[in-house]
Formats: structure tokens, C-alpha cells, sequence
């Protein structure tokens, strides 16, 4: 059975520190590129961060801020999150698409302009990040 499972959720003040992490099972892991998307209340899903075999991706709202990396050994995908604001607060979802749907270093595609096949996709349920001021 294809799963991906988030965690490391919780409630921060504006300033604080979150790590998410994302394990996968039922597919071969390293064959999928990975990525961390968001939905805060009324607005769409939007695309946080990305990473495949080639390197990373970043949303310009998280750039500087957040870290997205992945534990092969593990079938983890990891979001470090520093300096959170009241704006990152949202449900934040891991999700996995294969490889061999995007053009090399092609991430853009996937996770900013979801121009990928969204059948292909592989969703988590989320984990619910809360920032206070």
C-alpha cells in the first residue's frame, strides 16, 4: 500500500522553529521526486518546496527560511522550518511524484505550476502548523 505520513506539526510563536517529516512506503522512494505543499484556510494548495536527485526548490515566500531534505535510507522527507510567521500557518501536506514525469532539475513544473499529471501523485494527510504572534 502506497503511504506517505506527516508529522512534527504543532503551535509556534512568530520567530520559532518547526522540523516536518514525511515517511513513505509501498513504492520505491528513490525513484519519486518529493515535495511539501500548503493549504491555509480559504486559500488554495500551494507548493512550499521541492527535491529530486538533481538538487532543490524553493517558493519565494519560504526561500531563505526553510530546508527541504530527504533520507534515502530512511524513505523520510524532511521540511526544516526557522523563522515562521503568522502567514506559514496552514496544513502542510507531503506528496511524491515519479521521477520520470518531470524534465531533469524541472521542479518548477511540479510543485509551483502543477503542470504535472496530478494522477500520478501520491498525497499525505497532512500535519497542521500553527504560528502566533
Amino acid at each position: 500500500q502506497v503511504q506517505l505520513v506527516e508529522s512534527g506539526g504543532g503551535s509556534v510563536q512568530a520567530g520559532g522553529s518547526l522540523r516536518l517529516s514525511c515517511v513513505a512506503s509501498g513504492y520505491t522512494y528513490s525513484t519519486y521526486t518529493m515535495g511539501w505543499f500548503r493549504q491555509a484556510p480559504g486559500k488554495e494548495r500551494e507548493g512550499v518546496a521541492a527535491i529530486d536527485s538533481d538538487g532543490t526548490s524553493y517558493a519565494d515566500s519560504v526561500k531563505d527560511r526553510f530546508t527541504i531534505s530527504r533520507d534515502y535510507d530512511k524513505n523520510t522527507l524532511y521540511l526544516q522550518m526557522n523563522g515562521l510567521k503568522p502567514e506559514d500557518t496552514a496544513m502542510y501536506y507531503c506528496a511524491a511524484v515519479p521521477s520520470f514525469a518531470l524534465s531533469a532539475g524541472d521542479l518548477d513544473s511540479w510543485y509551483l505550476t502543477r503542470q504535472v499529471d496530478r494522477r500520478l501523485e501520491i498525497w499525505g494527510q497532512g500535519t497542521l502548523v500553527n504560528v502566533s504572534t
